[in-house]
């Protein structure tokens, strides 16, 4: 009575669940949910397919998929304690060396077997473990795809296709005797192999050199070439169905014997617990914090610059998308950093939404609305927004510069930059950073090793995955790379400095932005209103200005070093662009006497005074351009100038030449020459250019590229579960047969079908007796369906009933019912 039935199917081991485990499944694995699933028979047929089990793996910790491989080079099905000896060993070569080893396995097993049961890649009891059918075909070995555990084919499998006269010589050689079928031959081999104390007398008698064949092929690969007239240490294995023919050239060692050689393990390293991610160094707490502020206001600095650079309209965009080469290298040499660096402040400003495409014709980048709005926020806030950004974002700059898999140039901005992984790889960097204490930085090599054992599959070839053969070496495989890309990239950033997590970057994890605000606010330095004017023409700003002052003084002047100070130069044609932006020098002045902490320098006012009294004394216009000024001096003299040749220059009036270039070329052909001519409208009036300002139309930020389906919510959950319920619940309940029908010969799961009358007299007598039924149902689209419903209330041709399938009240036409039968009573049927 108290007994259970062990499970036969997946279906009926995730029936037994309750629905927090079907939850945790559909959390674990969120591709089962799209679409729902209509029963557990569904979900457990979408948990087995290809597709899935492969996503599923990929999830895996390196000892879980090691548990797995291990099940799937076990008899099927498993006891628990033959799944434990595979990972621990015999123990009976080893001594005590492997007794740690083994206490660890033995802990961290029930775990490992706890994952893959969740997600429904195990099932069973303890004492029959079965591997789902599709992970066992990915994971087992076959001559296609080696098991990553480096084993081969059994013995009854690698013996398929021998002769029974073959059979017998192999017995006959191994001391065994003979048999009268195939099948008890293969067996009494097996039996020879599994055998601890025969297996070891007969590899006593083996020569040295076969036992050194043999170790060359023990930890995988398990086959070996050879040739017609195999050496004598090969001819006496081969003999002995130590090695197995695969093909003519071709033999195997059998899973049994190697399992022998191995003392039983299925692997050679096991790693039932995740390497410790190192401690490089250890740093003051506060200097980290410090230097994590020092390289955020970097940042802040450089995206800024970044956005003044391409304010008036940025470099034209690749047909294929994206930045051209020599546009990239312009921008590195502006923000005076390397071109990867640039191609990550480039992707940052885009990915925040501060940089887009303008969609006009001939299409350029150009800074977005939204970028004018980031410009007037504080500081702080400044630099959540970008880390908020960075850590969401799926483009990886740090592709930019290789070849995708046609063998084209990746580009920054261009079309092919996504990967999914990367906010994982990002978040789960920095929550191992921040698992160490604060100031400590860690060991790179330690932490990607910790990386490729969280996620083996996605960190490079399963062999190596599963502790054989080589490491990947450094930087191999995209995960790493994405590990290494984010490192440099979080120092940039200011995420971390000195090479540890800063506490305004634990903030942001833990907390969110404004808690990262708050702790960074107080350690960025406040915005000056003055600079230091010097005798040189040059001004110092001991620290950032406000914006206001900075906008100006970059336009009256040219930046000639950065640093902790940034210093400025006035030269004839920085005040020149001052004043084309509509400045008189009066304004020029005034400016610089409010904004200086020292006396302005008189050969600076004489340079604003001269170059304003020669501003506009020149006036260009459209002829195609003209160039009129009431000095004829002037003009004789511009015409006399041997540099004015290509200007194609001759004279209208005294006081007016005509030139067959447009007048922005004339304009900037003059300025080269030492003169300072204005721009003039059709109407005679000087034109003021103020500097550009180009903005796309509203841009929303790129939308990250996600990595399989999104985790659903509880509520979705909660939905779903009880949906996948419902609909089990129609589709296992049993139907009462009437006692005068017929034997049917109709398919299970078929449809009921009744006359009208019968319809509604049996949907009225369940109404009346509050008792459940099983409906035939077709809606106006012509989807049929079964359903299991509680009739409420039958009237106006309507029923209107509790569906158990859809876990709601709903009213369907009679007119649609097929056809109706009662339920059959718990334990009949």
């Amino acid at each position: 009575m108290g007994t259970t039935t062990p499970p036969r199917t997946l279906a009926e081991a995730l029936r037994a669940r309750g629905d927090e485990s079907l939850a945790g499944l559909l959390r674990a694995r969120p591709d089962l949910l799209n679409p729902v699933p209509n029963d557990i028979t569904q979900l457990a047929t979408r948990a087995g397919t290809r597709a899935s089990v492969v996503r599923a793996l990929e999830h895996l910790d390196r000892f879980a998929l090691q548990t797995a491989e291990a099940l799937a080079v076990a008899p099927d099905p498993a006891p628990y304690g033959t799944l434990l000896s595979l990972l621990t060993g015999d123990g009976l070569d080893d001594g005590e060396q492997r007794d740690d080893a083994g206490a660890a396995i033995t802990t961290a097993l029930p775990g490992a077997l706890a994952t893959l049961r969740e997600q429904a890649l195990v099932w069973g009891e303890d004492d029959r473990l079965r591997l789902v059918r599709t992970a066992r075909e990915l994971l087992a070995p076959s001559p296609q795809h080696p098991s990553p555990t480096g084993l081969g084919p059994t013995v009854a499998e690698a013996t398929a296709g021998m002769s029974p006269g073959r059979l017998q010589e192999i017995l006959a050689a191994t001391g065994l005797s003979a048999t009268h079928d195939p099948v008890s031959a293969v067996a009494a081999l097996s039996s020879l192999f599994t055998d601890r104390t025969r297996m070891a007398e007969l590899l006593d008698t083996a020569p040295v050199e076969a036992l050194s064949v043999l170790d060359r092929l023990v930890w995988g690969p398990p086959y070996g070439e050879v040739t017609p007239n195999p050496t004598p240490p090969v001819k006496w294995l081969r003999d002995r169905g130590l090695l197995l023919p695969v093909s003519t050239r071709t033999v195997v060692l059998p899973r049994e014997a190697a399992l022998h050689l191995r003392a039983g393990r299925a692997h050679r390293v096991p790693e039932p617990v995740p390497p410790a991610v190192a401690a490089a160094a250890e740093r003051d707490p506060q200097a980290v914090d410090r230097a994590a502020a020092g390289q955020a206001f970097t940042a802040l600095a450089t995206v800024e610059e970044l956005l003044k650079l391409w304010n008036g309209g940025g470099p034209a965009i690749l047909r294929a998308g994206g930045l051209s080469v020599r546009e990239l290298k312009r921008t590195a040499n502006a923000l005076d950093v390397t071109e990867p660096i640039a191609a990550f402040w480039i992707e940052l400003a885009y990915g925040a939404g501060l940089l887009a495409s303008d969609g006009e014709t001939d299409e350029r980048y150009a800074p977005t609305p939204a970028s004018d709005e980031w410009l007037d926020l504080p500081a702080e806030d400044r630099w959540t927004h970008l880390a908020t950004a960075w850590l969401a974002a799926t483009r990886t700059p740090g592709l930019v510069g290789g070849q995708d898999a046609k063998g084209r140039a990746l580009s920054a901005l261009g079309p092919e930059l996504d990967r999914s992984a990367a906010p994982d790889v990002r978040r789960r960097v920095l929550a191992l950073f921040a698992e160490l204490p604060p100031g400590t930085a860690p060991d790179a090599e330690t932490l990607l090793r910790r990386l490729r054992w969280e996620r083996p599959l996605r960190g490079g070839p399963a062999a190596s995955a599963t502790g054989q053969g080589p490491a990947p070496t450094e930087g191999t495989d995209l995960r790493s790379r994405l590990a290494l890309w984010t490192l440099n990239e979080a120092e940039l950033l200011g995420i971390t400095g000195r090479g540890a997590l800063s506490a305004q970057a634990r903030a942001l994890l833990a907390e969110g932005e404004k808690a990262a605000a708050a702790h960074l606010a107080p350690l960025l330095p406040e915005p000056l209103d003055h600079v230091l004017l010097q005798a040189d023409l040059t001004a110092v700003a001991p620290g950032p200005l406000e914006r206001p002052l900075a906008d100006m003084l970059s336009v009256l002047a040219d930046v000639e070093s950065k640093g902790g100070a940034t210093v400025y130069r006035f030269t004839p044609g920085s005040v020149r662009r001052a004043l084309d932006a509509g400045q008189a020098a009066t304004d020029l002045h005034a400016f610089l006497a409010a904004h200086s902490r020292t006396p302005v320098p008189q050969p600076l006012s004489y340079l604003i005074d001269d170059v304003a009294r020669r501003h506009g004394h020149l006036r260009i216009g459209a002829a195609a351009a003209y160039v009129r000024c009431d000095d004829e001096a002037v003009l004789n003299e511009i015409l006399a100038d041997r540099r004015s040749t290509g200007l194609r220059l001759r004279r209208l009036a005294p006081t007016v030449l005509a030139s067959r270039s447009d007048p922005g070329s004339l304009l900037e052909a003059l300025r080269d020459m030492g003169y300072a001519p204005a721009a003039e409208s059709a109407d005679g009036d000087v034109l003021i250019t103020r500097a550009g300002a180009r903005r796309t139309p509203p841009r929303t930020p790129p939308v990250p590229v996600p990595e399989g389906p999104p985790v659903p919510d509880d509520t979705l959950l909660g939905a779903a579960v009880r949906a996948i319920r419902a609909g089990d619940t129609a589709a296992t309940a049993v139907r009462k047969e009437p006692a005068d029908a017929p034997s049917s010969n109709a398919p299970s799961g078929a449809l009921p079908r009744t006359t009208p009358a019968e319809t509604l007299a049996t949907v009225q007598a369940a109404a009346m007796t509050g008792s459940t039924v099983w409906i035939g149902y077709v809606n106006a689209d012509g989807a049929a369906s079964q359903r299991v419903i509680a009739p409420v209330r039958v009237e106006g041709g309507f029923v209107t009933a509790y569906d158990h399938t859809a876990d709601e009240v709903r009213t369907y036409p009679l007119h649609r019912i097929t056809g109706v039968a009662e339920l059959a009573e718990d334990g009949k049927g």
